[in-house]
Order: C-alpha cells, then sequence, then structure tokens
C-alpha cells in the first residue's frame, strides 16, 4: 500500500545477485545478530555501562537507523537499505547527502556480514545505489572513504571506476587511521555502461523527499 506520509517504502534497487531496500525493523532484528567482527560504530558514541560491548554495538546500529529516518529532510537525508540475497538480509548499503540540489554530491558506506563476502555483493549494492543516485536523483559525484587497510572496500570503489582524492587522519575506536578518500563523476558513470545493471522502482513519488535538482 503507497504511503503518501513516507513514500520511501515503495522504494526498490536490485543489481545482481542483491536486492535493496529501506531498512525496516524486522530486517534490524536479523541484522544486528549478524554484526561482523570489523563493524565499527561511531567512536563518540556513548557506551552504557549495564550492557556488554555487543549489546551495545546492535542498540547503537539500531538507534543510528532510527536517527537518520527521524531527522530526514530533503536538503538533508542519508538513505539506509537493506542488503538482500538468496532471500536474507546480509549488509546495509547508505547513501546520504547534504543539499543535492546545491553541491550534488553524494557518499556511501556500507557493510556485508562475514560469510557472504568475496562473492560480488559489495560491487553490486554500490552499483545499485549508484544508479540510483545518478540515473534517478541527478548527482553529479560521489564519494567515499576507506581505511588504507581496508583492501576490500577500496577494491570495490575502483573496480567500479572512483579515483583517488587525497588521504586524510581520522580518529577511531583504536586511535588515529589514515583514510583514503575516493570521487566518482557522473560523467565516469555514464560512460561506464553500468546504470545497464542496476533496476530502480517506486522511485517516481520520492523524488521530492531526495531534493531532487530541478
Amino acid at each position: 500500500m503507497h504511503r503518501p506520509d513516507w513514500p520511501l517504502t515503495d522504494l526498490g534497487l536490485a543489481c545482481g545477485d542483491v536486492t535493496l531496500r529501506p531498512v525496516r525493523d524486522a530486517d534490524l532484528d536479523v541484522l544486528v545478530d549478524r554484526l561482523p567482527d570489523d563493524f565499527e560504530h561511531d567512536p563518540r558514541a556513548e557506551l552504557l555501562p549495564w550492557l556488554d560491548l555487543a549489546a551495545n554495538r546492535r542498540r547503537l546500529l539500531r538507534q543510528d537507523v532510527w536517527r537518520a529516518r527521524g531527522t530526514w529532510a530533503p536538503s538533508s537525508w542519508r538513505l539506509d537499505l537493506t542488503v538482500s540475497a538468496q532471500g536474507r538480509p546480509v549488509g546495509v548499503q547508505t547513501l546520504e547527502t547534504d543539499d543535492l540540489a546545491g553541491i550534488g554530491t553524494v557518499d556511501t558506506t556500507s557493510w556485508l556480514v562475514s560469510d557472504v563476502r568475496g562473492r560480488g555483493y559489495g560491487v553490486a549494492m554500490r552499483r545499485a545505489v549508484l544508479g540510483l543516485a545518478f540515473d534517478h536523483l541527478g548527482a553529479a559525484a560521489a564519494v567515499t572513504s576507506a581505511r588504507e587497510d581496508n583492501a576490500s572496500s577500496l577494491g570495490v570503489s575502483r573496480r567500479i571506476g572512483y579515483a583517488d582524492n587525497g588521504v586524510s587522519l581520522n580518529a577511531s575506536g583504536t586511535g588515529r587511521v589514515r583514510l583514503q578518500h575516493l570521487r566518482l563523476t557522473a560523467e565516469q558513470w555514464h560512460t561506464s555502461g553500468q546504470g545497464r545493471l542496476v533496476t530502480v522502482s517506486g522511485v517516481e513519488r520520492c523524488l521530492p523527499w531526495f531534493g531532487t535538482p530541478s
């Protein structure tokens, strides 16, 4: 049933062997129990002393998704999508921006459960949100970042066609880390033809909610 007060529930993406939809609470019930050991929460987040680390990580994931929903505005939004393969949730792909109409740039982050890595899902889920951003939302560029030692994430970005875009030092729960930044333009995306691999449904009613350029 279409809901004009929250049309994002109608949104669906597909690429290769994965499908993506906005995270539902039922998805969270599955995903929080499958968080990989290398999942990083915000190092500034408060850990509740009556919960162990695993429970805190599960709580923080839930609250992070809820916060993104609750603060959504066309001028600044973060879309968290459940990634499913073979009928089960296997990760989360995020697409976000501040002032899409003004700066035209989107950012991506993602994670996958450990036992499905190495199957090409990382590339497929990234292509899916880039297809949404470039082919439907009018984005001019996409950026992403990964630790220099995160070879798998950097490999996904470079396989899709991102170019290196500088390095920065950032704080983490284990100290300072070097982040490699990367950037992909709409022209590079369209030239690559990767958009043909992506299917997007239910986006038309959502366009005003994304603050798409007119």
